[in-house]
């Protein structure tokens, strides 16, 4: 059974209920799937997990959350070499560049994106929630 962790950061909770959507698509294949809040996740957990699902939504000029998630995302970051992960979270302006440059850095870091990333305007609708799910299904 493979071991998911789902690291997300949430201010309206649209973040929260697409994280919580990624852990039952991993369930649901069987893997044992914890749902992690940012602030309770660091560089010495990343080897404890088989694959890891983080999930941000973009802020201000296109960024991560800068107090918490990016924080603990840059000290993660030199863990993830060959590390399956997958990228989520929620937005609601811009054109999705917060993304691309997200998966980037991950790229650089040596990380394998096993899946493509799912990005909701604002609030996930049920289309939102199933890419969340596969994208969790992915993982397992």
């Amino acid at each position: 059974m493979s071991k998911v962790a789902v690291v997300y950061w949430s201010g309206s909770g649209n973040t929260e209920e697409m994280a919580k959507a990624v852990v039952k698509g991993a369930q649901d294949k069987g893997a044992d799937a914890e749902l992690i809040y940012c602030n309770d996740f660091s560089a010495s957990k990343v080897a404890d997990y088989d694959a890891i699902a983080f999930g941000c939504p973009v802020m201000g000029a296109e960024v991560l959350e800068e107090s918490e998630f990016q924080p603990m995302f840059d000290e993660v970051s030199a863990a993830l070499g060959g590390k399956k992960i997958a990228l989520f979270g929620s937005y609601g302006w811009g054109t999705g560049e917060w993304m691309e440059n997200w998966e980037n850095d991950c790229k650089g870091a040596g990380a394998s994106l096993v899946c493509d990333s799912v990005i909701c305007n604002n609030t996930p609708d049920d289309e939102g929630l199933m890419q969340c799910e596969a994208l969790g299904a992915a993982l397992a």
